[in-house]
């Protein structure tokens, strides 16, 4: 019986004469399309070997038809847009922070072609690269020096590494965090080479904890934010200023590590509690560590800014160079941080701020044009604005709720998870969150600019595409 289906499979060369595949060998290339082919019809004659009774096999034309169809979807980019109406402007799997339109610009600038990375314009001779933010950086949060990695956990690494490796760091038990994707800070300072000194309790850490620890073999003192996480009751901890002055005394270095990096402080958009650079500094934080993707809006990245003598040791590490960051990467922070000399300029053009800012009347006015363009696509059997709250997200103020106001779908047929994952197989994707069998498109993290695209997107959505 195998052998007399196998006859029945159509050869590559006839499927590749079929219209479906001739159209797309001028699309996608021949090679790809006969590789994409062979890998179709492969578990196909694996089934049929393994056979114990009949089995039904396409004839070439509808063989060919699914193939086509296979090949289409697997060619599509993983990595693709997204419209997030999720609420969480700071979506660590969407990407975290949007970039603003200058950052953009810069990027495209110096991605075409060849760039100043590390050669002075002015004299010829080699420059470092981080000399591209360092001003903009230490102008900003009024340090002495700062440089640049790839992200805050490269920053963290390179910091312990560069003041402490060999030696103990001493750090409040209730501070020792795990974040998103098991990163631990126990393991990356085992990984750093420096030794783990926890002291206090969960709940409660003095100074006396930290003078206590200190010895000859103290590498530095460090102060971490708990930034996705937040211990309440009865609670104590030293302040920065407190443990400067112990620093200072015991001649060991402060690090302090704020984890979102807030450039200005949050609250007076309702966002209470996240840390600000200059205070670090300003306190006498001899580095001071924080993200580029998060509260400030920038590309992902760590930053690093602090005393000079501090920076320059972090600069001389071998790690520098394996954690460095690219062209790219620095075009758009210089961007973003151009805009953030100016608040003003910047809740106009670095979009998480602009997202943040977002009046709850103007959500609610957009959500209300939404509506009836929403409840006229085919998928959708009932659209209505309702109120809600949401979180900042990227381990930024847990705990802090934002109001948002969002446009409720139920489907016109099916479950509302399959309505979701509709909408998230189209391109662009749409990410909503279900709440109550009702998929809520949350206006707070998307972009105005993009109402008019979602609603498009949405209407492009057919069941039997799904």
């Amino acid at each position: 019986m195998p052998n007399n289906l196998f006859r029945n499979i159509p050869s590559v060369n006839e499927l590749l004469e079929s219209p479906p595949l001739r159209s797309l060998v001028d699309k996608v290339s021949h090679n790809v399309v006969v590789a994409e082919v062979r890998t179709f019809l492969d578990p196909m004659r694996a089934d049929i070997q393994t056979a114990t009774k009949d089995i039904h096999v396409p004839s070439a034309g509808e063989l060919a038809e699914r193939i086509a169809g296979w090949i289409v979807t697997e060619q599509q980019p993983r990595l693709r847009p997204v419209i997030n109406a999720t609420g969480i402007i700071l979506h660590t799997g969407l990407g975290r922070a949007p970039l603003a339109q200058a950052a953009i610009d810069e990027m495209a600038v110096v991605a075409g072609g060849y760039a100043t990375v590390e050669v002075d314009p002015d004299s010829g001779q080699r420059s470092q690269r981080v000399r591209t933010v360092e001003k903009l950086l230490t102008e900003l949060t009024g340090a002495e020096a700062a440089t640049v990695v790839n992200n805050n956990a490269g920053a963290t690494m390179l910091a312990l590494a560069a003041l402490a490796q060999g030696r103990e760091v001493v750090v409040s038990r209730g501070q020792l965090i795990e974040i998103g994707g098991s990163y631990r800070l126990p393991e990356v300072m085992e990984t750093s080479g420096a030794k783990l000194r926890e002291v206090g309790t969960t709940n409660k850490t003095r100074i006396g904890d930290f003078d206590s620890a200190c010895h000859e073999q103290t590498g530095a003192l460090l102060r971490v934010h708990t930034s996705n996480y937040q211990v309440v009751g009865f609670t104590e901890s030293p302040s920065l200023e407190e443990l400067v002055a112990l620093g200072r005394r015991r001649g060991v270095p402060v690090i302090d590590d704020i984890g979102s990096g807030a450039l200005i402080d949050f609250a007076k958009y309702g966002l209470a509690g996240e840390p600000v650079a200059s205070d670090s500094i300003a306190a006498g934080a001899d580095v001071v560590l924080f993200s580029g993707d998060k509260l400030l809006g920038g590309p992902q990245c760590g930053i690093a800014v602090g005393r000079r003598e501090v920076i320059e040791k972090l600069l001389a590490h071998p790690l520098m160079r394996a954690l460095r960051v690219d062209k790219v990467t620095l075009a758009a922070l210089a961007a973003t941080l151009r805009l953030w000399r100016d608040p003003l300029t910047a809740e106009l053009h670095v979009p998480l701020l602009t997202l943040v800012a977002t009046s709850v009347e103007n959500l609610k006015n957009r959500a209300e044009r939404l509506v009836p363009q929403l409840a006229a696509c085919s998928v959708v059997g009932t659209a209505e604005v309702v109120e809600g709250s949401t979180y900042l997200g990227g381990g930024a103020v847990p705990g802090q709720l934002l109001p948002t106001w969002c446009v409720a779908l139920t489907p016109a047929k099916e479950s509302v998870d399959r309505l979701a994952e509709l909408l998230r197989r189209q391109t662009p994707s749409v990410f909503g969150r279900v709440h109550q069998n009702r998929l809520l498109l949350d206006l707070r993290s998307v972009l105005p600019s993009q109402d008019a695209l979602l609603a498009e997107t949405t209407s492009r959505c057919q069941w039997e595409h799904a």
